[in-house]
């Protein structure tokens, strides 16, 4: 199920079909958001090659610190096989775009509105690869749509369970919900918005629907007792909210001091 064809001795995989859709989808929608702002599209194409390439280094660095106990007994498989995380892609890209506006003196937040619809529609695409490869399912199910989990994929101690939470197609649901939110929002909201708005609210949609979905999961990485995700999640959320907060009140006038009517005298 997860081989979708070969090419000679090439295996092809679905996880990496779904990745590269994923892409190619975040990146037209991307460039049509841009060219909609005014900003030229292809800043959008030249910064991919930097934002993609950290990107991944972010995403495969969270896995690896994420799965440190197995990847400690076999350094060597740091640099190979799959494993990828949400919340380190979104900091090495974030990190890239940073890198790239600033060298071509762009506006970071008015060019992280632009990516944030796209990227969010990338996730609600790339979660269909965790399908594929039998990955990020929750705890033990007997609603309807739970979803049979062949027994080589089934977490230890868990064996005698066959179906589980589909945790990969709840998030890939409400993400496309959140890209349709995020682009109403850009559209019908525009006149009331700062540059980084659309950001911070996709900061703190994908992290509520995070925080949520992370109690369905199957032993996940705590900190203190407590989902690592999930306080990434309260801190990404707060930091959004207090900036949107300070933000609108700095820009808010001061009213004038009423004036003596002895002043005007």
């Amino acid at each position: 199920m997860e081989i979708a064809f070969h090419i000679g001795s090439l295996a092809i995989r679905w996880y990496s079909i779904m990745m590269l859709i994923a892409v190619l989808a975040g990146v037209f929608l991307a460039s049509r958001e841009a060219a909609r702002r005014g900003e030229d599209p292809n800043h959008l194409f030249k910064m991919l090659l930097l934002l993609i390439p950290l990107a991944l280094i972010g995403a495969r660095l969270y896995h690896v610190i994420d799965k440190w106990d197995v990847y400690s007994q076999d350094p060597v498989s740091i640099f190979g096989g799959a494993g990828l995380g949400i919340f380190g892609a979104v900091a090495g890209g974030i990190i890239g775009m940073l890198i790239y506006t600033r060298w071509k003196r762009l506006s970071t937040l008015r060019w992280l509105d632009i990516g944030a619809p796209a990227l969010i529609l990338g996730q609600a695409i790339g979660r269909w690869g965790n399908f594929f490869n039998q990955e990020v399912y929750g705890r033990p199910s007997d609603l309807p749509w739970a979803i049979f989990i062949d027994p080589a994929k089934r977490v230890s101690g868990y064996e005698s369970f066959s179906l589980y939470h589909p945790l990969f197609l709840y998030e890939s649901i409400l993400n496309f919900w959140g890209c349709f939110l995020l682009l109403f929002i850009g559209r019908r909201f525009a006149h009331r918005l700062l540059d980084g708005d659309i950001f911070f609210i996709y900061v703190i949609y994908y992290s509520t629907i995070r925080f949520c979905l992370e109690w369905l999961r199957i032993e996940p990485w705590t900190l203190a007792g407590f989902p690592t995700a999930c306080w990434i999640c309260l801190m990404a959320v707060a930091v959004s909210v207090a900036v949107m907060v300070y933000r609108r009140r700095r820009r808010r006038p001061h009213p004038e001091p009423a004036r003596n009517e002895e002043d005007g005298e």
